[in-house]
């Protein structure tokens, strides 16, 4: 009698492991509510060196490849050596904006500068970077 209780337990424990055991069969589905980034160059922009006190500029392109218009609401830079501009209007679905940022060389040395770009993404915000080396001013200039 022990060994048909315990063996009728076991089944119903093994057959309610498999049937409250769950599956996703379906692939992941990208909101219809958002709209999207297509950046049409890389999402970093490497100036290399550059003389110090001379501000330098990367102006990022992209396409709206989402099914309702891009709305940026904020383009916040990481310090104050960074002033960001974009694109103000809501950018159509296929259409294109834009995101710049200017970087004040002031200080020497190398510098990786984040700028985070707030949208009706998925996500929410995505990130632009601007790298490079600032060279002192030699003193005959």
């Amino acid at each position: 009698m022990k060994k048909s209780f315990l063996l009728t337990f076991v089944f119903a424990l093994l057959f309610s492991a498999v049937s409250f055991a769950q599956t996703n069969t379906q692939a992941p589905t990208k909101p219809a509510n958002v709209a999207a980034f297509q950046w049409l160059q890389p999402d970093t922009k490497e100036f290399g060196k550059i003389p110090q006190g001379t501000p330098v500029t990367a102006t990022f392109k992209f396409k709206n490849t989402g099914k309702i218009p891009l709305v940026i609401s904020n383009v916040q830079a990481q310090c104050g050596c960074t002033t960001p501009d974009y694109s103000k209007a809501p950018i159509a679905p296929g259409e294109t904006g834009f995101v710049t940022a200017t970087f004040n060389a002031q200080a020497t040395g190398t510098f990786n500068k984040a700028v985070t770009v707030s949208a009706n993404v998925e996500g929410g915000s995505v990130g632009l970077y601007l790298k490079g080396e600032v060279d002192a001013k030699s003193a005959n200039q």
